[in-house]
């Protein structure tokens, strides 16, 4: 299938909705980034983190109890919200009811980040999507996307945009596919699970593909093999949830989110190495790269660290 590339001159033909001088933080948007668990306590702070550095203007944060509280101290910008956990230190399924009334009242909800694929985060999982009825964006990543894999979308009721992100590994337990499948057609299976789950998928790789339901294909080469580090996801999906919340469409978020994403990472590898710098180094380049590409710098290479 034929894919348009994810370069600056899409981002150009496509900018981000710009946010007028006086705006509060109230109509940036709010996020609620909803993940994490004992093995990985501090996951969360990379996908808040960046949520708030893509702009979004509130966030609170749900996961296990046993985290909250030091999670809120490293990111005091957030909101936090304590949830029971189960007996493997994940959130536990009940937590979903202690959920509800609270998502609806956010513009965006990330979904899976820090999650493991174990029985009882499986549960928490379904037992949050089952009937979810939301007006708002939907981003789903990690644990959550393998968790759908016997999930009837017809049971939520998203108003706004879904997004999923990914990695090939994710992508074949949510397709029921062999992974050596989706290695191999890569955008053809984004674009078929794009339009069974009417989303727009980012599935990840050295090559990434974008989809959307109605067949719309753009492919992004320019990420690097640093990003290939623990927590670099996390922060691709807060990322595209700030995007989200200042009112990106779905696949305005996805497309640009991989694109500072990837630049960001090469900026990295150029300033610290190729390979050993830290997810949490992508963070504070966000803004930057972001108002430097909506104000068309021109070549790439132009763009500050």
């Amino acid at each position: 299938m034929s894919c348009h590339q994810l370069d600056e001159a899409w981002l150009k033909r496509h900018p981000l909705p710009a946010i007028a001088q006086g705006a509060d933080k109230n109509s940036r948007g709010r996020v609620l980034v909803v993940g994490g668990a004992e093995f990985v306590p501090g996951a969360l702070r990379l996908t808040g983190e960046a949520a708030l550095r893509a702009g979004a203007g509130k966030l609170q944060m749900a996961t296990v109890r046993s985290s909250a509280l030091s999670l809120g101290v490293l990111l005091p910008e957030a909101a936090m919200i304590a949830l029971p956990a189960d007996e493997d230190g994940e959130i536990a399924p009940a937590a979903a009811e202690i959920l509800k009334d609270r998502i609806t009242a956010c513009d965006t909800l990330v979904l899976g980040p820090g999650m493991s694929t174990g029985k009882g985060a499986r549960a928490f999982i379904a037992n949050l999507l089952d009937s979810l009825d939301f007006p708002g964006s939907l981003i789903l990543d990690a644990a959550a996307l393998v968790s759908l894999h016997d999930f009837d979308p017809s049971r939520w009721r998203v108003s706004k945009d879904v997004i999923f992100t990914p990695h090939h590994g994710e992508m074949a337990a949510l397709s029921g596919l062999p992974i050596e499948e989706v290695d191999a057609k890569p955008a053809a299976i984004a674009a078929e699970m794009a339009a069974r789950w009417s989303a727009v998928i980012l599935l990840k790789g050295d090559i990434s593909y974008l989809a959307k339901p109605d067949g719309q294909c753009l492919v992004y080469e320019g990420g690097c093999v640093g990003l290939g580090t623990g927590g670099s996801g996390d922060v691709l999906a807060g990322l595209i949830g700030g995007l989200a919340s200042r009112g990106a469409t779905a696949l305005q978020s996805a497309a640009w989110g991989a694109w500072i994403h990837g630049k960001a990472g090469n900026i990295l590898a150029q300033t610290i190495g190729e390979v050993g710098f830290l997810a949490r180094e992508l963070l504070p380049l966000i803004p930057t790269l972001i108002e430097q590409t909506l104000r068309a710098p021109g070549p790439a290479e132009d763009i500050l660290p």
